[in-house]
């Protein structure tokens, strides 16, 4: 269907969003949630879930936009590996943007366009901001029908975007719950398409964002990308059907769905990794009283991957001193050692297999993907 006479109307929508099985739907959603806040508490350390976590969500959001990478040469990129492909590098600054929106969340408990656009700039390594020139259209991939147009003038971008972070930040422009107002932001975004390329992963960062704002997680681990890629055709169907139809109550309660579910997933993910941390912990200090310390295993389970320069740094040892530690863990079971060109890696097997394992999205018959002509990332 094309939508190029669309005129998208500012938030809120002039219908009831908060159906009874909207309702229903959200005490699932919050109960899940709640157990993940909780769950992602127990973790010693917050960096090694917002590291490894958003190293997946990295992939799978990447991967939505064509952005295809390998875990092998994803964990390499975390370690700055100038060695790594370019989709690598490209996945590794998801997790820096995801990192300077989280940052910059935590400290003002605000979602401003400064800081959306500074999240785009990570993304893509320009300064290109709000789109300034029309001819941008979401195409059907196989077909190349335009199926719908987004805003083309720059000052009603501008407009549409001020009033996005408006509805954000105010709790009075709509009085309903903060899941239900995640899924009208993420359509209004996604249908604004303010930026030439990126909008998809900024838009999915936002959605992170969000949840941390208003105290629904304290640190950005629920990761919605790999429902989207499971149910990618439905994702944009009912992106479409908001917009041709006004079928709010389809389109929020498939978010909340992907909150559900995908909060009930990491949950089990996290639920693994502190098994194993719990594991080496006890079992490094047993056998390595004088080697163990916390700033050791924390190393382990932030990178996947780590090298001797990455212990040094991070334990403050010389470089003698760290490749010493490694290989007596590489010794006793703990890490596996792998060579590749000039340098050593030394991989924590057990987590990395944790990733590598994870049921792997398949795109569902008939997917129809939508992609901007302008934007073929």
């Amino acid at each position: 269907m094309m939508m190029n006479g669309f005129n998208l109307p500012m938030l809120p929508p002039p219908v009831e969003v908060e159906t009874r099985p909207v309702l229903k739907k959200l005490a699932e959603a919050h109960r899940h949630l709640a157990e993940l806040k909780g769950i992602a508490a127990t973790i010693p350390n917050e960096n090694i879930l917002i590291q490894t976590l958003a190293l997946q969500e990295a992939k799978d959001s990447s991967e939505i936009e064509n952005i295809v990478t390998t875990h092998d040469d994803l964990f390499k990129a975390q370690l700055a590996d100038e060695s790594a492909n370019p989709s690598a590098k490209e996945v590794a600054r998801y997790v820096a943007a995801l990192r300077v929106g989280f940052d910059s969340v935590r400290k003002t408990g605000l979602i401003t366009l400064n800081q959306i656009i500074e999240i785009q700039k990570t993304l893509e390594q320009n300064d290109a901001g709000f789109r300034k020139v029309p001819g941008t259209a979401l195409r059907n991939r196989a077909t190349g029908e335009v199926v719908y147009t987004p805003p083309q003038d720059h000052t009603q971008i501008v407009a549409l975007m001020g009033d996005l972070e408006s509805f954000i930040n105010d709790p009075t422009r709509m009085d309903v719950d903060s899941l239900v107002k995640m899924a009208l932001i993420h359509y209004q975004f996604e249908s604004i398409h303010p930026f030439y390329d990126g909008n998809g992963r900024t838009g999915r960062i936002i959605n992170i964002l969000y949840l941390v704002a208003n105290g629904l997680l304290n640190l950005p681990v629920l990761y919605l990308s790999r429902y989207i890629i499971q149910n990618k055709a439905d994702y944009y169907r009912l992106l479409q059907d908001v917009r041709a139809k006004n079928a709010w109550e389809e389109w929020v309660l498939f978010m909340l769905e992907g909150v559900a579910s995908t909060s009930r997933q990491t949950i089990e993910l996290i639920t693994s990794i502190r098994g194993i941390m719990l594991d080496y912990k006890h079992r490094i200090r047993k056998q390595f009283p004088r080697l163990y310390s916390q700033d050791l295993l924390n190393n382990l389970f932030r990178h996947p991957y780590t090298k001797i320069s990455v212990l040094q740094t991070e334990l403050n040892v010389s470089r003698l001193t760290a490749a010493r530690y490694l290989d007596k863990l590489v010794a006793a079971g703990f890490l596996e050692k792998y060579r590749h060109g000039r340098a050593n890696y030394y991989i924590n097997t057990p987590l990395v297999n944790l990733f590598i394992n994870l049921p792997h999205p398949t795109k569902p018959e008939g997917t129809e993907q939508i992609e901007s002509a302008t934007e073929t990332k």
